[in-house]
């Protein structure tokens, strides 16, 4: 398995936007990106920095190169789960679901969907 690096924040907005068009040019990448939007040499940089840490390929046709993920959105929500897992919650899930319904970033009807799932997997 290739060892997932860190994204900066420019990196995997671009990534989301990539894993989402499952492939696209530069162009296409920009097109889905908010106002005001970067200039292309920009993008590029980028997508090419994001070549070089083994997130993206390419298929070339001419002077063009069409992108594609090479790492999926899972197996990155896996690693950074496990770096924030670890990195601040002590490697427990307890302590970070208490940390966000603290937070008010968990209402009790998700509350309620997450103790259904661990129920399901726990009788599986």
């Amino acid at each position: 398995m290739t060892q997932i690096k860190e994204l900066t924040r420019a990196e995997e907005q671009l990534m989301q936007i990539l894993w989402q068009l499952k492939k696209g040019y530069v162009r296409d990448v920009i097109d889905e990106l908010p106002e005001p939007k970067p200039a292309y040499n920009t993008v590029s940089t980028i997508i090419r920095i994001l070549e070089t840490k083994g997130f993206i390929g390419h298929k070339a046709y001419g002077k063009s190169h069409e992108y594609f993920p090479i790492i999926s959105k899972e197996e990155y929500q896996n690693f950074a789960t496990e770096k924030l897992l670890n990195g601040y919650f002590d490697n427990s899930v307890k302590h970070m679901f208490s940390y966000f319904v603290k937070k008010e970033k968990i209402d009790l009807k998700e509350a309620d969907e997450i103790i259904k799932l661990i129920e399901k997997l726990k009788n599986k």
